[in-house]
């Protein structure tokens, strides 16, 4: 795993780590996540209450997975919502990188795989189900470019954009773990890694206390 590049920081504990895998780790983690996706399909979430589908299609790897529907919301569970079966284990190496780059002493329970195609954007939240709030969100960005925006601890706060390359990793710790983010669009042809286009996003959570 190569150096990381020198760190671009925002709001406090906000870390952008550019270019933190190079093309041959980029290619060996898309070749894992696929293969555990024949395990844990990607699946349409969908909104509570509203039932209103996602724009993003997703699964989860690791003991827990964030899933939310219609009926129940927001939260996270040990089994997939349509296979009904445990979700594959994180892989070796995004466990690495919690190591490198988290500064927390437990392991993640929850990798969230998003898959960004044509038009999928994520609005402006916080991650809030999970109880260990002192833990780092960490995320790693394979494939398009995608136009990241980060706020404040207020949805009415002003933002700013950075953008996520293919192999970017960032973190946000400190008080930018409350902060509200999203994903504003998605830049197609910036990156041939995945060869239908598109970007995946792994989240890295620690979930329990």
């Amino acid at each position: 795993m190569p150096h990381p590049s020198p760190e671009a920081r925002t709001l406090d504990g906000f870390r952008l780590l550019p270019g933190f895998l190079g093309r041959g780790d980029q290619e060996a983690l898309r070749d894992e996540i696929f293969a555990r996706m024949k395990q844990a399909p990607l699946y349409i979430p969908r909104m509570p209450k509203s039932g209103a589908p996602m724009r993003v299609r997703m699964t989860n790897f690791g003991s827990l997975g964030w899933v939310t529907d219609k009926e129940r919301g927001y939260r996270y569970q040990e089994t997939h919502p349509e296979t009904g079966r445990p979700w594959p284990a994180i892989p070796d190496l995004v466990l690495q990188i919690w190591n490198d780059v988290g500064g927390y002493p437990d392991a993640p329970e929850a990798c969230l795989v998003n898959y960004y195609e044509g038009d999928a954007r994520m609005g402006l939240h916080v991650d809030a189900d999970e109880e260990a709030w002192d833990a780092p969100v960490v995320s790693i960005s394979l494939g398009d470019t995608a136009v990241f925006r980060i706020g404040g601890l207020l949805r009415s706060d002003p933002t700013r954009s950075v953008r996520l390359a293919s192999g970017d990793v960032c973190v946000l710790g400190g008080s930018s773990r409350r902060a509200f983010h999203g994903v504003d669009r998605i830049l197609p042809g910036t990156s041939r890694l995945l060869a239908k286009g598109g970007r995946i996003n792994l989240t890295l959570r620690r979930v329990r206390a």
